[in-house]
């Protein structure tokens, strides 16, 4: 076996191309024994097995500096990296994460999970290595998926001008995380077909140099042409054509599905762990019918068509109701800017990590502009994912405080969909909903669809001494403490608030009559985040308000309850402390 000897790139140059390409072989065993216990991203990590064998092949990291876009497919490049027991012996397989990490290793450069953005950082590198009068190479593998980001295609068109050694690995195997969308991978399709030779270029368009690899994983091919470009004096553009999924026939066969898991079975290819029925599921079927009665509604996804649990399907449902941008959040954002300016019914469903990256249009194109337009935020929750990159618990500090904005949190399944039902019919505001997260609750009850008078909280239990808000996915959270307080013959006033952006100042304001405390919970950091809105309120006030959420931090691998324990939010804990500040 040659995985378990590899300690590092140089352990890889020692072997012929022979033993390389059972290397290979090892590699797709040891990546598919671990995702089938552990889960992960799957098709694009076994499509780019050998090209990560002839990288380090012919390079020398950590001197010459490679840099992974998303770095999803990272998995090969950490097994030849120091880290192959990681992926051999699973009482190791917690040690790495599924992201390139410095932490982890010197072969790591940045700590990257976000689309588009490795040809910005390793232009970074080159400008940085230039000044220095040093020389290595500095190479930015990206996909066919994310090169047509917009950070991307700007750095694309600016590489050039650097007029220096920068190697461009364009990953190409035809799909993003589903078929990729946009009029560049006509250009794509037509260097793929014609094996690069095809008068149109547009990388040649940038005054970028260009070479074409036709079997992208044939391990000879890959290590002449790496070879070639090794030390090379300008930039230039390596575009390697790949099999997604390549050495396991489903994902090769279905490779959208495979894109990422959750533990399977290695030879059904089924889910080890039944998710159920989940708020992608029903909110894809209410949209569904929605477009059936409503010609106007646009349901729009930026490159995740996983948000809604969209495969082929159930986007051919959709129709011309279905809009993919690709991975371009902002051209998302000001795009159903436009569509609810001329009279359609924009949705757009978007991951909370990903909110970030279209800050400045959500401000400028949609609130400024007072477009109503609809946002579903998934995935905005300590239960989305427990990546650093892709943390789904700032969304709050950056939504919440953008002027004509109304951000609203169910509580659960009946009111997330009144509230969907008033977003898309209302034509006076922006609005956004941060889909509840975790457990699905059914509360078997009817909620006003009219929620026009925005900011006004519900009081669910009217009692006095300490009021409970429960924001959202938390307010599950507020209604134990209550049940806890009343036990111990504390009858407190418990409150949904709904909004996230604004105060209800009247009720706020009237609960100084018969209240000493107020106690907020949300799944959210506390910096910038609702708690603070309320504290703020009774700033200059005998009330005293204690706000449960989590410290600022950036966190990774980690166990939700943990996270929770950790910032106090169990309902003994809040229940002990509400008792002693009553006392």
């Amino acid at each position: 076996m040659y995985l378990e000897k590899i300690n590092g790139p140089e352990d890889v140059k020692k072997l012929s191309v022979e033993q390389m390409e059972i290397l290979a072989d090892e590699m797709r065993d040891a990546l598919m024994n671990k995702l089938s216990v552990c889960g992960g991203h799957c098709s694009s990590n076994l499509g780019i097995v050998e090209l990560t064998i002839a990288l380090h092949c012919v390079f020398s990291s950590p001197i010459d500096k490679i840099v992974f876009d998303v770095s999803h497919q990272s998995y090969s490049h950490k097994m030849l990296t120091g880290r192959n027991l990681s992926y051999l012996i699973p009482e190791e397989y917690d040690k790495v994460s599924g992201y390139t990490n410095p932490v982890e290793s010197q072969h790591d450069i940045f700590n990257i999970g976000h689309t588009s953005t490795s040809l910005s950082l390793a232009s970074g590198l080159v400008k940085a290595r230039d000044l220095a009068g040093e020389q290595y190479n500095v190479i930015a593998v990206i996909g066919d998926g994310a090169i047509g980001g917009g950070e991307a295609l700007e750095a694309l068109s600016l590489a050039s001008e650097l007029k220096s050694n920068f190697i461009i690995v364009l990953n190409d195997n035809n799909m993003a995380i589903s078929e990729n969308c946009g009029g560049l991978y006509n250009n794509l399709e037509e260097l793929r077909s014609s094996k690069g030779k095809s008068t149109f270029n547009m990388f040649k368009s940038f005054g970028l140099d260009y070479v074409y690899v036709h079997d992208g994983n044939n391990i000879q091919s890959l290590i002449e042409t790496l070879n070639e470009v090794k030390d090379i004096g300008h930039p230039i553009v390596v575009h390697v054509s790949t099999k997604k999924g390549k050495g396991f026939k489903m994902a090769e066969d279905n490779s959208e599905r495979w894109h990422a898991r959750k533990p399977f079975d290695m030879t059904t290819g089924k889910d080890l762990v039944d998710r159920g029925v989940n708020y992608q599921m029903i909110t894809y079927d209410y949209l569904l019918n929605k477009s059936k009665k409503d010609p106007r509604l646009a349901v729009v996804v930026s490159g995740t068509p996983s948000v809604l649990a969209l495969n082929k399907d159930k986007r051919e449902a959709l129709g011309s109701h279905y809009v993919e941008v690709g991975v371009a959040e902002e051209h998302a954002v000001a795009m159903i800017s436009g569509l609810a300016k001329n009279g359609a019914r924009p949705v757009y469903a978007v991951y909370s990590s990903f909110v970030q990256r279209c800050y400045d249009q959500i401000a400028q194109d949609i609130c400024i502009n007072n477009s109503p337009a609809t946002f579903l935020v998934f995935s905005a929750s300590i239960y989305g994912n427990n990546d650093i990159t892709h943390l789904g618990i700032f969304d709050i500090p950056m939504m919440s405080n953008i002027p004509n904005l109304v951000y609203m949190a169910p509580t659960c399944k009946e009111e997330y969909f009144a509230m969907l039902d008033w977003a898309i019919s209302q034509e006076k505001y922006p609005v956004g909903i941060r889909v509840p997260c975790g457990q699905m609750i059914l509360k078997e009850k009817d909620f006003s669809c009219d929620f026009s008078d925005v900011n006004k909280f519900e009081v669910v239990e009217k009692g006095k001494d300490v009021a409970i808000i429960g924001l959202g996915n938390f307010y599950a959270i507020a209604e134990k403490v209550s049940e806890i307080l009343a036990k111990q013959g504390v009858n407190a006033t418990l409150i949904n608030p709904r909004f996230v952006t604004a105060i209800d100042e009247e009720l706020l304001e009237s609960l100084k009559a018969e209240h000493r405390l107020v106690v907020t919970i949300e799944d959210c950091v506390l910096n910038g985040g609702f708690g603070e809105k309320i504290a703020r309120f009774y700033g200059d006030s005998d009330m005293k308000v204690k706000c449960y959420g989590y410290k600022k931090e950036f966190l990774d691998l980690f166990m939700p309850q943990e996270v929770l324990e950790r910032n106090g939010i169990t309902v003994e804990n809040i229940s002990n402390y509400i008792l002693s500040k009553l006392k």
